[in-house]
């Protein structure tokens, strides 16, 4: 752990990260005396907001909320791009990525997964049971065994009819928008003004053999600082990766910019580096600690849902083209 924080202090020392201002601080306590457990969540995953949200009104902690949350998508096999029933790359192999960061900033990660549903609870245990922050394929494998996960199939009937369909004509071309698409990435704020994030994924259908996307990169997927808030992101992990979109939202919000403006920096960002933005779909959600909430996409369609006071709901982002 001390050579944890000693690389996260100097680090963040040597690229020059302002720390939050007074006003800043003063900005946020006096906001948080109105705010409330919160959970958001990419997409429309009523259910996982649902668990979330109440796990947080009864009490549970943020990481808690937020594990708990997005395994509700893992277990559904009727969600192709999540866990259990995820579609498989291009050999036919279902591999998983996930991450998942605590209120401190500690972070957990695993790609390339097989054989465990539950992505997000073994990158959980990657951080609190190892000195890493990722493991990898075969390794990750290895460590799930060893944390008493039992192996699975995850590769299930109908994500296999869609395989073998596919190959016979193997096109690789992003759907933009489908139903139940993309990673589930959730961002809770618990009784006690702490945020935690996760985030998880089955990637692309029909990827490469051994590609990652942003999902479980500390960063690109998800980040957060617990002084200032976090964001998730989903949809075309390479140009969200290349743009490191998570920790620039954080950063934007430290420096005084609401959710929703740093959420539009984001995406903007991808555009301008990527002049075929039209074929593809990139999206942000992110909160600070008062509880604000903002979003934004390339592509009209994506949503994503709100769990605060009781009330589950999925709201329409804010959109480019």
């Amino acid at each position: 752990m001390k050579r944890r924080h000693f690389i996260k202090k100097t680090s963040l020392s040597g690229i020059g990260v302002a720390t939050v201002s007074p006003f800043m601080n003063h900005l946020y306590l006096s906001k948080m005396a109105n705010s409330q457990p919160l959970c958001i969540a990419t997409w429309n995953f009523p259910n996982a907001s649902l668990k979330a949200g109440e796990m947080l009104d009864a009490g549970a902690s943020a990481l808690d909320a937020v594990e708990q949350g997005v395994m509700v998508e893992e277990a559904d096999i009727r969600n192709t791009t999540v866990g259990r029933g995820g579609a498989p790359d291009r050999e036919g192999n279902v591999t998983l990525d996930a991450c998942i960061m605590d209120p401190s900033g500690n972070a957990g990660a695993v790609v390339y997964l097989k054989n465990n549903t539950h992505a997000v609870s073994v990158a959980r245990k990657v951080m609190e049971e190892t000195p890493h922050v990722i493991l990898a394929g075969e390794g990750a494998d290895q460590f799930a065994r060893q944390q008493g996960f039992e192996k699975e199939e995850l590769l299930t009937e109908d994500s296999e009819k869609a395989y073998k369909e596919w190959l016979k004509t193997k096109k690789y071309q992003p759907i933009i928008n489908i139903e139940n698409h993309d990673t589930i990435g959730m961002l809770c704020l618990d009784k006690n003004g702490d945020i935690a994030g996760a985030c998880t994924s089955s990637g692309l259908s029909y990827k490469m053999n051994g590609r990652v996307g942003d999902s479980p990169i500390i960063g690109s997927g998800l980040f957060l600082d617990n002084e200032v808030g976090g964001a998730v992101a989903t949809g075309m992990g390479e140009a969200i990766l290349k743009s490191v979109g998570s920790f620039l939202i954080v950063e934007l919000m430290r420096q005084g910019q609401s959710p929703q403006q740093a959420c539009k920096e984001a995406v903007m960002r991808i555009i301008k580096q990527h002049p075929n933005y039209k074929e593809f779909q990139a999206a942000f959600i992110a909160m600070n600690k008062a509880g604000e909430v903002g979003s934004y996409c390339i592509q009209k369609g994506f949503s994503y849902m709100r769990y605060k006071g009781g009330k589950n709901d999925n709201f329409p982002s804010k959109f480019y083209f």
